[in-house]
């Protein structure tokens, strides 16, 4: 395998992504699917191709990204932070665009944890007088 590949892996919510670029056409395909298959959305598309356009490299690499966890929203976001830090591997100077617009940012956000006496995390049960 003597073809160059960056590697990059991006995270969101539950989801987890391990993204591949190599030099091509500007393919992109997630767990063997083609992506207008895998995401139905158009705004998951456009969330996928964000760093790419940015960096103004959408079509000169092809992006193979494997997925698992969480709902196609946080998989979209864990594709981007990957396609990020992979395109970080292949030039460095990319770095003050893809800051700039927060794509090489860990989002923090997670579901909250259920606390006891309660329904969920924050919701009570229902209250009473009698």
């Amino acid at each position: 395998m003597s073809e160059v590949q960056y590697l990059g892996t991006g995270r969101r919510k539950e989801s987890v992504a391990r993204v591949r670029l190599l030099p091509g056409s500007g393919r992109i395909v997630i767990n063997g699917k083609d992506m207008d298959q895998y995401f139905g959305l158009e705004t998951l598309k456009l969330i996928v191709r964000q760093p790419l356009v940015t960096t103004e490299t959408d079509g000169r690499f092809d992006v193979i990204a494997k997925v698992e966890g969480g709902g196609f929203s946080g998989q979209a976001g864990a594709i981007r932070h990957g396609i990020a830090r992979a395109l970080l591997h292949a030039d460095g100077e990319y770095r003050p665009a893809l800051k700039k617009n927060g794509y090489l940012t860990r989002d923090p956000r997670m579901k909250e944890r259920k606390k006891c006496g309660l329904k969920k995390a924050r919701r009570a049960p229902q209250f009473s007088k009698r």
